[in-house]
């Protein structure tokens, strides 16, 4: 998909037709230029020439019908993912999408599949659209919408910074997907500076840190980066973030089988996550062949004592484990 000529392709155009095009891309969701009829025959020709809004993508579905991974193929060959998951509650129906920020990840995070690719390139504000109306598209056709989305794919969002805002606020914006800012989550490892500079933005975006250890020496095991982020400057960096903004920031744990999920390890955890904007939120591995989930028992076992000493805590239910659904398990295969 490739709407970046878009501006080029509409001079000379009236002003209306601008609204006119973004309504048919982003409310109308079509996928073809054909689709869009209240546009003059000679202008859809010129879009379809110079504004491809076609995705290549290969779906998998799992058999509960809860998560979808679609396997995008961008213009240049390099493979992204993103993740549709489904949630249905008393309180609601949420369709939540999970995308990509870079093709690949630096980091090396040690659990992580995305980390073996190595980091290709940075995605654009596009590729990023993309991902997010790939699944609109689908879910329109069941009357269905897209709730909340989660830079937690392929990627570190904080590394591709100026594109993931613009992302965020092109879908944001009224004319274009007219997503609620508080929809969207942005997970970093814990760059410092990106977390410093979100805090300086009018956009009411919410924060989560993928922590997985309070233990400085484990965390450098896990997460290379956390040799020049400690978790003290991490700490630090999102208590002035919740000054600014006054939101809760959420702490992502991933949980691994004997290296993170001792009842050490929680009460460790618990020591640091002592302020009422701190919330934790324990998440199950999906197994990428190098570590192993832990057991139901130990995770609620874990939760117990963060509990027991106060802290906030949810557990993020677990999805798609049968279609690779952990970040960058397909593209690593494909």
């Amino acid at each position: 998909m490739n709407t970046s000529q878009l501006k080029t392709a509409l001079e000379g155009e009236p002003k209306y037709r601008k609204k006119q095009v973004f309504e048919a891309i982003y409310k109308n969701l079509i996928s073809d230029w054909s689709e869009a009829t209240n546009l003059g025959k000679d202008l859809r020709l010129k879009l379809a020439e110079c504004c491809d809004i076609k995705i290549s993508a290969k779906l998998f579905s799992a058999k509960d019908g809860q998560t979808e991974k679609a396997l995008i193929t961008l213009a240049d060959g390099l493979k992204i993912e993103a993740v549709l998951m489904k949630h249905s509650s008393e309180k609601a129906e949420r369709r939540t999408v999970c995308v990509s920020s870079q093709a690949g990840c630096s980091l090396g995070c040690k659990f992580c599949a995305t980390g073996q690719l190595g980091c290709k390139r940075n995605l654009t504000a596009d590729e990023i659209v993309e991902q997010v109306l790939f699944f609109a598209r689908q879910l329109n056709r069941v009357d269905e919408k897209i709730t909340n989305i989660v830079f937690m794919g392929m990627g570190e969002p904080f590394l591709n910074y100026d594109n993931v805002l613009a992302a965020i606020r092109l879908m944001n914006d009224p004319e274009g997907m007219n997503i609620g800012a508080r929809r969207f989550s942005i997970s970093t490892v814990g760059m410092v500076p990106g977390i410093e500079k979100l805090a300086e933005e009018k956009l009411e975006v919410n924060l989560a840190i993928s922590l997985h250890a309070a233990d400085e020496r484990l965390r450098e095991k896990l997460i290379p980066t956390s040799k020049k982020f400690t978790v003290k400057k991490i700490l630090k960096a999102v208590d002035d973030y919740m000054k600014k903004t006054n939101r809760k920031v959420m702490f992502e744990y991933v949980l691994l089988a004997g290296v993170n999920d001792h009842d050490e390890d929680a009460m460790t955890l618990a020591k640091i996550m002592t302020k009422k904007n701190y919330l934790v939120n324990l998440v199950r591995y999906n197994d990428t062949g190098v570590y192993r989930a832990s057991s139901g028992n130990q995770i609620k076992k874990f939760k117990t004592i963060l509990e027991n000493a106060g802290v906030q805590v949810t557990q993020r239910f677990s999805f798609g484990s049968e279609i690779n659904a952990a970040c960058g398990q397909l593209a690593l295969k494909n």
